[in-house]
Protein backbone atom coordinates (compact mmCIF):
# COMPACT_ATOMS: atom_id res chain seq x y z
CA UNK A 1 0.00 0.00 0.00
CA UNK A 2 1.29 3.43 -1.02
CA UNK A 3 2.03 6.15 1.78
CA UNK A 4 -0.69 8.34 1.44
CA UNK A 5 -0.30 11.54 3.17
CA UNK A 6 -1.07 15.40 2.56
CA UNK A 7 1.39 17.52 4.82
CA UNK A 8 -0.69 20.09 6.73
CA UNK A 9 -0.40 23.81 6.87
CA UNK A 10 2.87 23.29 4.33
CA UNK A 11 2.21 27.12 2.81
CA UNK A 12 1.99 28.54 6.55
CA UNK A 13 5.18 25.87 8.09
CA UNK A 14 7.38 26.93 4.89
CA UNK A 15 6.86 31.38 5.06
CA UNK A 16 7.79 30.41 9.33
CA UNK A 17 10.81 28.28 8.55
CA UNK A 18 12.21 30.01 5.77
CA UNK A 19 14.28 27.45 4.36
CA UNK A 20 17.83 28.22 2.97
CA UNK A 21 21.10 27.13 1.78
CA UNK A 22 23.79 25.85 3.94
CA UNK A 23 21.39 25.83 6.72
CA UNK A 24 19.94 22.30 8.08
CA UNK A 25 16.25 21.63 9.80
CA UNK A 26 15.04 18.53 11.77
CA UNK A 27 11.68 16.96 10.69
CA UNK A 28 10.90 15.24 14.26
CA UNK A 29 7.93 13.44 12.43
CA UNK A 30 8.66 12.66 8.87
CA UNK A 31 5.65 10.83 7.74
CA UNK A 32 5.22 10.91 4.11
CA UNK A 33 8.20 13.14 3.78
CA UNK A 34 5.62 15.76 2.42
CA UNK A 35 7.36 18.78 4.46
CA UNK A 36 10.64 17.55 4.57
CA UNK A 37 10.47 17.56 0.62
CA UNK A 38 9.44 21.11 0.21
CA UNK A 39 11.88 21.87 2.89
CA UNK A 40 14.64 20.27 0.37
CA UNK A 41 13.55 21.83 -2.50
CA UNK A 42 13.53 25.83 -1.09
CA UNK A 43 16.97 25.20 0.75
CA UNK A 44 18.44 23.73 -2.13
CA UNK A 45 21.58 23.68 -3.57
CA UNK A 46 22.64 22.10 0.09
CA UNK A 47 20.39 22.26 2.78
CA UNK A 48 20.08 19.59 4.66
CA UNK A 49 17.64 18.13 6.53
CA UNK A 50 17.14 15.11 9.63
CA UNK A 51 14.03 12.98 9.43
CA UNK A 52 13.03 11.24 12.42
CA UNK A 53 10.22 8.54 12.76
CA UNK A 54 9.49 5.54 14.41
CA UNK A 55 7.53 4.07 12.16
CA UNK A 56 9.17 1.69 9.60
CA UNK A 57 6.49 1.74 7.35
CA UNK A 58 7.07 5.80 7.21
CA UNK A 59 10.83 5.73 7.28
CA UNK A 60 10.70 3.43 4.08
CA UNK A 61 8.38 5.83 2.03
CA UNK A 62 9.92 8.99 2.89
CA UNK A 63 13.55 7.57 1.51
CA UNK A 64 11.92 6.30 -1.87
CA UNK A 65 9.90 9.52 -2.17
CA UNK A 66 13.39 12.26 -1.32
CA UNK A 67 15.88 10.01 -3.20
CA UNK A 68 16.81 12.31 -5.33
CA UNK A 69 17.57 14.19 -2.34
CA UNK A 70 20.70 12.32 -1.69
CA UNK A 71 22.53 12.73 1.37
CA UNK A 72 20.96 16.18 2.08
CA UNK A 73 18.57 14.16 3.62
CA UNK A 74 19.42 11.60 6.44
CA UNK A 75 16.56 9.77 7.97
CA UNK A 76 16.92 7.43 11.30
CA UNK A 77 14.06 5.54 12.58
CA UNK A 78 13.57 7.17 15.93
CA UNK A 79 11.06 9.75 17.78
CA UNK A 80 11.57 12.97 17.99
CA UNK A 81 11.92 12.79 21.75
CA UNK A 82 15.52 11.81 21.06
CA UNK A 83 16.17 14.52 18.83
CA UNK A 84 18.85 16.01 20.53
CA UNK A 85 20.82 12.01 20.68
CA UNK A 86 20.59 11.39 17.24
CA UNK A 87 22.16 15.23 16.07
CA UNK A 88 24.60 14.65 18.76
CA UNK A 89 25.62 10.98 16.65
CA UNK A 90 25.37 13.71 13.65
CA UNK A 91 27.59 16.37 14.72
CA UNK A 92 25.12 18.57 14.06
CA UNK A 93 24.50 19.46 17.44
CA UNK A 94 21.52 22.66 16.54
CA UNK A 95 19.63 23.17 13.70
CA UNK A 96 18.56 26.29 11.67
CA UNK A 97 14.94 24.96 12.18
CA UNK A 98 12.27 22.50 13.72
CA UNK A 99 8.94 21.10 12.41
CA UNK A 100 6.62 18.91 14.38
CA UNK A 101 3.50 17.91 13.21
CA UNK A 102 1.44 15.21 15.96
CA UNK A 103 -1.22 14.53 13.59
CA UNK A 104 -1.89 11.01 13.02
CA UNK A 105 -1.08 9.86 9.03
CA UNK A 106 -3.75 9.70 6.04
CA UNK A 107 -1.76 6.19 6.19
CA UNK A 108 -2.41 4.79 9.04
CA UNK A 109 -5.50 5.33 9.01
CA UNK A 110 -6.20 4.33 6.29
CA UNK A 111 -4.10 0.91 6.48
CA UNK A 112 -7.03 -1.73 8.01
CA UNK A 113 -3.99 -3.80 9.43
CA UNK A 114 -2.25 -1.09 11.67
CA UNK A 115 -5.48 -0.99 13.81
CA UNK A 116 -6.25 2.67 14.11
CA UNK A 117 -8.97 2.79 12.56
CA UNK A 118 -12.96 1.34 13.90
CA UNK A 119 -13.66 1.78 10.42
CA UNK A 120 -12.00 -2.09 9.35
CA UNK A 121 -12.06 -5.16 11.25
CA UNK A 122 -8.45 -5.34 12.23
CA UNK A 123 -6.09 -6.50 15.04
CA UNK A 124 -6.07 -3.81 18.31
CA UNK A 125 -2.74 -2.70 17.75
CA UNK A 126 -2.03 0.83 17.49
CA UNK A 127 1.40 1.27 17.83
CA UNK A 128 3.28 3.62 15.85
CA UNK A 129 6.90 1.81 16.94
CA UNK A 130 5.85 -1.60 16.06
CA UNK A 131 9.10 -2.64 18.42
CA UNK A 132 7.53 -1.61 21.22
CA UNK A 133 4.62 -2.97 23.57
CA UNK A 134 1.79 -3.07 25.01
CA UNK A 135 -0.27 -2.33 21.83
CA UNK A 136 -3.83 -1.46 22.43
CA UNK A 137 -5.13 -4.91 22.67
CA UNK A 138 -2.48 -5.64 25.48
CA UNK A 139 -3.76 -2.19 27.20
CA UNK A 140 -7.36 -3.19 26.69
CA UNK A 141 -7.85 -6.71 28.08
CA UNK A 142 -5.42 -6.33 30.92
CA UNK A 143 -5.97 -2.47 32.94
CA UNK A 144 -7.73 -2.42 35.61
CA UNK A 145 -10.99 -0.85 35.23
CA UNK A 146 -9.93 2.31 36.90
CA UNK A 147 -7.34 3.15 34.85
CA UNK A 148 -9.05 2.12 31.39
CA UNK A 149 -11.65 5.13 32.71
CA UNK A 150 -8.72 7.37 33.16
CA UNK A 151 -7.02 6.77 29.78
CA UNK A 152 -10.77 7.38 28.28
CA UNK A 153 -11.20 10.38 30.26
CA UNK A 154 -8.06 12.29 30.14
CA UNK A 155 -6.85 10.83 26.69
CA UNK A 156 -10.17 11.48 24.85
CA UNK A 157 -12.19 13.42 26.79
CA UNK A 158 -15.33 10.73 26.47
CA UNK A 159 -17.54 11.77 28.95
CA UNK A 160 -18.85 7.46 29.07
CA UNK A 161 -15.43 6.59 30.58
CA UNK A 162 -16.56 5.20 33.34
CA UNK A 163 -19.38 2.91 31.59
CA UNK A 164 -17.40 2.23 28.94
CA UNK A 165 -14.78 0.90 31.16
CA UNK A 166 -17.07 -1.33 33.33
CA UNK A 167 -18.33 -2.66 29.75
CA UNK A 168 -14.87 -3.40 28.43
CA UNK A 169 -14.53 -5.44 31.74
CA UNK A 170 -17.81 -7.34 31.56
CA UNK A 171 -17.11 -8.57 28.28
CA UNK A 172 -13.09 -9.50 28.48
CA UNK A 173 -14.47 -12.05 31.26
CA UNK A 174 -16.12 -13.70 28.48
CA UNK A 175 -13.19 -13.49 26.24
CA UNK A 176 -10.28 -11.61 25.43
CA UNK A 177 -11.60 -8.25 23.29
CA UNK A 178 -9.04 -8.94 20.00
CA UNK A 179 -10.37 -6.61 16.89
CA UNK A 180 -10.81 -3.05 16.26
CA UNK A 181 -14.71 -4.30 15.03
CA UNK A 182 -15.37 -5.92 18.52
CA UNK A 183 -14.18 -2.78 20.95
CA UNK A 184 -15.83 -0.63 18.56
CA UNK A 185 -19.18 -2.51 18.24
CA UNK A 186 -19.07 -2.17 22.21
CA UNK A 187 -18.65 1.06 22.69
CA UNK A 188 -21.45 1.72 20.21
CA UNK A 189 -23.47 -0.35 22.70
CA UNK A 190 -22.82 1.32 25.39
CA UNK A 191 -22.41 5.01 23.86
CA UNK A 192 -25.33 4.67 21.79
CA UNK A 193 -25.72 5.70 18.05
CA UNK A 194 -24.11 7.79 15.97
CA UNK A 195 -24.15 11.66 16.76
CA UNK A 196 -23.54 14.04 13.60
CA UNK A 197 -20.51 12.61 11.82
CA UNK A 198 -18.71 11.47 14.81
CA UNK A 199 -18.80 7.64 15.71
CA UNK A 200 -19.02 6.98 19.12
CA UNK A 201 -15.97 5.05 19.55
CA UNK A 202 -13.78 8.08 18.04
CA UNK A 203 -13.10 9.58 21.39
CA UNK A 204 -12.06 5.65 22.88
CA UNK A 205 -9.63 4.96 19.49
CA UNK A 206 -8.30 8.53 20.20
CA UNK A 207 -7.43 7.93 23.77
CA UNK A 208 -6.30 4.24 23.49
CA UNK A 209 -3.84 5.62 20.68
CA UNK A 210 -2.26 8.36 22.77
CA UNK A 211 -2.34 5.68 25.85
CA UNK A 212 -0.33 3.54 23.08
CA UNK A 213 2.06 5.53 22.16
CA UNK A 214 2.46 8.08 25.19
CA UNK A 215 2.19 10.52 23.00
CA UNK A 216 1.68 13.12 25.62
CA UNK A 217 4.60 11.92 27.64
CA UNK A 218 6.94 11.79 24.27
CA UNK A 219 5.97 15.88 23.73
CA UNK A 220 6.64 16.86 26.93
CA UNK A 221 9.85 15.26 27.06
CA UNK A 222 10.73 17.14 23.74
CA UNK A 223 9.62 20.18 25.46
CA UNK A 224 11.65 20.47 28.43
CA UNK A 225 14.60 21.89 26.82
CA UNK A 226 13.58 21.20 22.34
CA UNK A 227 14.60 24.99 22.68
CA UNK A 228 17.96 23.75 22.90
CA UNK A 229 17.97 22.05 19.54
CA UNK A 230 18.19 25.57 17.81
CA UNK A 231 20.88 27.73 16.92
CA UNK A 232 19.85 31.57 17.75
CA UNK A 233 17.64 32.78 15.14
CA UNK A 234 16.32 29.36 14.42
CA UNK A 235 12.85 28.34 14.56
CA UNK A 236 10.78 25.70 15.65
CA UNK A 237 7.48 24.63 14.18
CA UNK A 238 4.74 22.43 15.86
CA UNK A 239 1.37 21.53 14.59
CA UNK A 240 -1.28 19.74 17.54
CA UNK A 241 -4.48 18.11 16.52
CA UNK A 242 -5.54 18.01 20.36
CA UNK A 243 -6.36 20.21 22.93
CA UNK A 244 -3.95 18.34 25.63
CA UNK A 245 -1.36 18.77 23.12
CA UNK A 246 -1.67 22.17 22.12
CA UNK A 247 -2.24 22.93 25.86
CA UNK A 248 1.22 21.57 26.27
CA UNK A 249 2.69 23.24 23.51
CA UNK A 250 1.35 26.60 24.47
CA UNK A 251 2.14 26.54 27.96
CA UNK A 252 6.35 25.20 26.77
CA UNK A 253 6.69 28.24 24.31
CA UNK A 254 5.30 30.82 27.13
CA UNK A 255 7.75 29.56 29.82
CA UNK A 256 10.57 29.90 27.23
CA UNK A 257 9.20 33.31 25.90
CA UNK A 258 9.34 34.44 29.82
CA UNK A 259 12.56 36.17 31.59
CA UNK A 260 11.43 34.96 34.52
CA UNK A 261 9.81 31.52 35.96
CA UNK A 262 9.72 32.77 39.91
CA UNK A 263 6.29 32.21 41.68
CA UNK A 264 4.10 35.95 41.25
CA UNK A 265 4.72 38.30 43.39
CA UNK A 266 8.26 37.01 44.31
CA UNK A 267 10.43 39.99 45.19
CA UNK A 268 13.34 38.91 44.08
CA UNK A 269 14.13 37.33 40.54
CA UNK A 270 15.78 33.79 42.10
CA UNK A 271 15.15 31.23 39.30
CA UNK A 272 18.28 32.46 37.14
CA UNK A 273 15.85 31.30 34.04
CA UNK A 274 16.61 33.79 31.03
CA UNK A 275 14.38 34.42 28.22
CA UNK A 276 15.10 31.33 25.57
CA UNK A 277 12.98 32.73 22.46
CA UNK A 278 10.56 34.83 21.22
CA UNK A 279 6.74 33.86 20.32
CA UNK A 280 5.78 34.28 16.70
CA UNK A 281 1.67 33.22 17.35
CA UNK A 282 0.19 34.85 20.21
CA UNK A 283 -2.53 32.84 19.43
CA UNK A 284 -2.49 29.04 16.97
CA UNK A 285 -2.40 29.66 13.84
CA UNK A 286 -5.16 26.96 11.57
CA UNK A 287 -5.78 26.10 7.82
CA UNK A 288 -7.36 28.18 5.43
CA UNK A 289 -10.69 27.27 4.13
CA UNK A 290 -9.49 26.06 0.82
CA UNK A 291 -7.06 23.55 2.66
CA UNK A 292 -10.27 22.26 4.45
CA UNK A 293 -12.27 21.64 1.42
CA UNK A 294 -9.16 19.84 -0.15
CA UNK A 295 -8.20 17.80 3.52
CA UNK A 296 -10.77 17.61 5.85
CA UNK A 297 -9.00 15.77 8.09
CA UNK A 298 -6.78 18.92 8.44
CA UNK A 299 -9.83 20.55 10.69
CA UNK A 300 -8.44 20.37 14.29
CA UNK A 301 -4.30 21.82 12.85
CA UNK A 302 -3.16 24.21 15.52
CA UNK A 303 0.31 25.59 14.51
CA UNK A 304 2.09 27.78 16.93
CA UNK A 305 5.72 28.75 16.55
CA UNK A 306 8.67 30.31 18.07
CA UNK A 307 12.36 31.68 17.49
CA UNK A 308 15.28 30.78 19.60
CA UNK A 309 16.88 34.30 20.56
Amino acid sequence: MAYAHAPVMLQEVMEILRPEARRTYLDGTLGGGGHSEKILELSGPDGRVLGLDWDDEAVAAARRRLERFGDRLVVRRASFRDAREVLRQLGWERVHGVLLDLGLSSHHVESADRGFSFQAEAKLDMRMDRRQAPDASEIVNTLPVRELARILREYGEEPRARRIAFAIETERRRGRIASTKELADLVARVAGKKRGHIHPATRTFQALRIAVNRELENLQGFLDDGYELLHPGGRMVIISFHSLEDRLVKQAFRKWSRSCICPPKTPICRCGWSQKVRLLTSTPRTPSDLELQQNPRARSAKLRAAERI
